[in-house]
């Protein structure tokens, strides 16, 4: 027979009374009238065995039970309780919830000081974002309202610098719009079937120049055929691929090359590309994803880039449902990697 914690304290005591009862009724009657004593003690034993299980369940339900019932309101999944002889031992099962719920609690609690420093992170980033170029184009506009504008010699640098700041601004606004359309699913994904390899030329073309300018090479591995059909939105594919693409000319070694190739799968298309640049060390490769972090941030700003395009990257292959990773080693290289559905 199974007892729970409340009947086992009442038998003990019951136990205890009559253990007592019959050594004092033993001491003083001298054995005489052993057998009636031992039956009044059994009895009396019975009936405090009764009493104490009443009055410790009865504390359990008064003291105990609501706060296993608050730690269930409080807990994400909630079970109806039920307390009776058979429940099981409710004070081993509310020690239990406790410490379970402690432990819940104290996960939360580091999930929301991760997020609250993420956010002033965040924030600090964004105001630097927008001050830089801001005040940039506050210091030029007061030179040429000084008299700049007269002077030819300086203003059309300036004013073609206020235009690149400006331009600056407004790319950083449609990045931060874009993260929170992806976020919030506000951005319905338009799939189509499309030759990625046609796509890839695309973005080789629009990179020519800055790849140039670091005699860079730009190469892609074809399969045999000449198509690589793949469905997804192809605007959101595109804007990958510039990223990466522009991330492995502006990160890559003079006179180095950066490779597209694919890889076939049963139902995937795998995308690479990949670069023998700078490389990313081992402590930043968890952390490129994340909004507005950078691996070298003077590199970074020099490029004019806003630290947003991987964490874009990242929510575009997201709503596909796809997977992305990186493989990287300091001074030899870096790999992007993502998944596409096949044309069917």
């Amino acid at each position: 027979m199974k007892f729970s914690s409340h009947n086992t304290i009442a038998l003990l005591v019951a136990l205890t009374s009559i253990a007592v009862s019959t050594a004092c009724t033993m001491a003083f009657d001298a054995f005489q009238h052993i057998g009636t004593a031992l039956l009044i003690n059994s009895l009396t034993g019975a009936a405090l065995y009764f009493v104490v299980r009443i009055l410790i369940k009865d504390y359990i339900t008064k003291k105990i039970v609501p706060i296993y019932k608050t730690i269930y309101n409080m807990s994400a999944v909630r079970k109806k309780l039920q307390v009776n002889s058979r429940a099981g031992d409710i004070a081993e099962r509310v020690n239990k919830e406790v410490a379970h719920w402690a432990e819940e609690k104290t996960k939360e609690i580091s999930r929301l000081s991760a997020m609250e420093q993420f956010r002033k992170e965040f924030l600090g980033n964004v105001s630097h974002e927008l001050k830089t170029p801001s005040f940039a184009i506050q210091g030029q506009i007061l030179t040429l309202l000084d008299g700049g504008l007269e002077d030819p010699s300086i203003n059309r640098k300036y004013l073609e610098s206020c235009e690149r700041n400006i331009e600056r601004l407004i790319n950083l606004i449609d990045e931060l719009e874009t993260i929170n359309k992806l976020e919030t699913g506000d951005i319905v994904l338009h799939k189509t079937s499309f030759n990625l390899l046609l796509l890839v030329e695309e973005i080789f073309e629009a990179h020519e120049l800055n790849a140039a300018k670091k005699r860079i090479t730009l190469r892609m591995q074809r399969p045999a055929g000449g198509r690589v059909m793949v469905y997804a939105d192809r605007k959101r594919i595109s804007q990958i691929l510039m990223n990466l693409v522009g991330n492995s000319i502006n990160y890559g070694r003079e006179g180095g090359e950066t490779v597209v190739q694919f890889s076939n799968m049963p139902d995937r298309i795998l995308v690479e590309v990949a670069d023998n640049g700078i490389g990313i060390s081992e402590e930043n490769l968890p952390r490129i994803f994340e909004r507005f972090y950078r691996v070298d941030k003077h590199r970074s700003r020099e490029h004019g880039g806003s630290g947003l395009g991987l964490a874009i990257v990242k929510h575009i292959i997201d709503a596909h449902g796809e997977t992305i990773n990186v493989k990287s080693e300091l001074n030899a290289g870096t790999t992007f990697a993502f998944t596409l559905e096949k044309h069917k």
